[in-house]
């Protein structure tokens, strides 16, 4: 007989939520937590249709199999959440919510990647929203070979989320297998350096799946297949049940922090070459002056220079709730948050308790904007129309140097804070986007003379390099395994065809 196929008449998508539900919610009930991270083909919604199945008890001689989710309507740029309840005692002791995030490395491009995030802290932040996940999936085809950089990116925006805790709780999920060691994607998962959990053998934990459930073959073909998933649905559900959930009370700040180094990191850098600017121009004007004094004549004033900042067009892009641009302070006249921010000004993630943690002065929301134009710093050159009063502009000009020194110095200060905290609560501290900063930190710390802190981020610098070191010979063995295996079966074929050309001339010969 054939396979019915249907929705269950049940599941409802709540209005204006990205959610789907089937059955009724039971307080009394336990439930687990699954958020899924995969490209586009790697089989995330036949496996959340089968995670279905399983729990509501289908049987493969009950010739149905149900659908919350079709392919087809299933390409959403939202992070989906769906909910299965009423089957506690069908299967599995406890009630599953699903957290689907869209597919990576389809054709929506990179922009589309840069609000997942920002979608998750909103439905991890919300007050009917998730507040604990047992485990995080990572969906992976079995003849997957290596993570593509944009996945990678996301698992590196997606894990800080939760901290240094969630470790244990990332598995790899091999769908389309043949029942055979998953040997290609867990090679990719260490030469990646993905931090997840980890058998008694101190290998990834993986669960197997095949993807074939709905496909019209025989019987005899399709019923191995079934059993080879439920068998994989059992050892998934089991883990689940003793896993220990992870609560992202946190993830906010962890996500937010990150952001806040880099912005405070980017901006500290622009501060500092408008220093040096200043510093290099006030030079030159002190040259002018006493240029000029020798020069023992009113008849030329002396040359001086004024360093400004300018407004100058941005390329805005527009991505998710907000546009990709500048947001920048009208008071201090700073870029406190620029490039990256994506969402609305009064969400940025400099702003805490409505002041800017970016900026000199740290102005209120207020007194800043959000626009496709960013500060640049320009040289007005000119002539001193007033008669010279040397001692008093030296003066002054040291004076605001002394001041723009300590204000580099507390910046300096501020961001290595930062640097340690996120090392403190994130999951990968060393390898945030914002590392490519630490060279620019040491220099400026080993300036100031602050031989501790220029230690620490020295060791933080060392354990990033040998990180890297790991990775790079975790290549290169999968790499020469691959070079060992070719020469191998090359010398086999070589070896066939000899014996097959031996042969035939022994043939011939009698």
């Amino acid at each position: 007989d054939p396979i019915d196929r249907g929705i269950g008449s049940s599941a409802a998508r709540d209005p204006g939520k990205d959610k789907i539900t089937v059955g009724e919610k039971n307080q009394y009930k336990t439930n687990r937590t699954i958020l899924l991270v995969g490209e586009t083909g790697a089989g995330k919604y036949t496996l959340i249709n089968a995670l279905l199945n399983y729990t509501m008890g289908v049987k493969w001689e009950d010739r149905v199999w149900f659908q919350i989710i079709e392919e087809e309507k299933s390409q959403t740029s939202d992070v989906m959440v769906y909910e299965i309840f009423g089957f506690e005692d069908e299967t599995l002791p406890y009630s599953l919510t699903i957290i689907d995030t869209p597919g990576y490395g389809d054709t929506r491009g990179t922009e589309e990647d840069d609000i997942i995030s920002e979608k998750l802290l909103d439905l991890f932040g919300s007050e009917d929203g998730v507040h604990e996940v047992h485990a995080v999936g990572l969906v992976m085809k079995a003849s997957d070979n290596q993570l593509f950089d944009r996945l990678k990116y996301i698992l590196d925006s997606v894990m800080p989320l939760f901290g240094k805790n969630m470790e244990k709780n990332i598995i790899a999920l091999i769908t389309h297998s043949d029942g055979r060691r998953p040997k290609n994607p867990l090679q990719a998962l260490e030469a990646a350096g993905i931090k997840c959990a980890k058998n008694e053998n101190n290998q990834p934990v993986f669960f197997q799946f095949d993807n074939c459930q709905l496909e019209d073959e025989e019987e005899e073909f399709l019923k191995p297949i079934f059993e080879r998933s439920e068998r994989g649905m059992k050892e998934f559900t089991a883990f689940l049940k003793e896993t220990t959930p992870v609560k992202p009370e946190a993830s906010p700040e962890v996500l937010k922090e990150s952001i806040r180094l880099t912005a405070c990191i980017q901006n500290l850098q622009e501060r500092i070459r408008f220093t040096e600017v200043k510093q290099r121009e006030i030079k030159q004007s002190q040259e002018a002056l006493e240029k000029h004094d020798n020069m023992m004549t009113e008849e030329v004033p002396p040359f001086v220079a004024e360093v400004f900042k300018h407004k100058e067009p941005i390329r805005a892009e527009m991505c998710g709730p907000g546009f990709k641009a500048a947001v920048s302070c009208t008071v201090c006249e700073e870029n406190c948050h620029y490039p990256g921010c994506t969402v609305p000004l009064n969400h940025c993630e400099v702003f805490i308790d409505g002041l800017c943690t970016s900026c000199t002065r740290k102005c209120p929301g207020s007194d800043h904007v959000k626009g496709k134009w960013r500060y640049v710093t320009r040289i007005r050159r000119g002539q001193k129309n007033e008669p010279s009063t040397k001692e008093k502009d030296v003066h002054l000009l040291g004076k605001e140097m002394k001041l723009l020194t300590a204000e580099k110095s507390q910046f300096l200060d501020e961001s290595y804070q930062h640097v340690v905290r996120l090392e403190q609560i994130a999951l990968k501290a060393d390898s945030v986007s914002t590392m490519v900063h630490l060279d620019y930190l040491i220099e400026k710390m080993e300036e100031k003379g602050n031989t501790e802190k220029v230690q620490k981020l020295e060791e933080m610098k060392r354990r990033e390099d040998e990180e890297a070191k790991a990775q790079r010979y975790v290549k290169l063995t999968a790499l020469t395994e691959e070079c060992l295996t070719f020469i191998i079966i090359i010398n086999v074929y070589i070896l066939i065809v000899r014996i097959i050309i031996n042969n035939y001339f022994l043939f011939k010969g009698t």
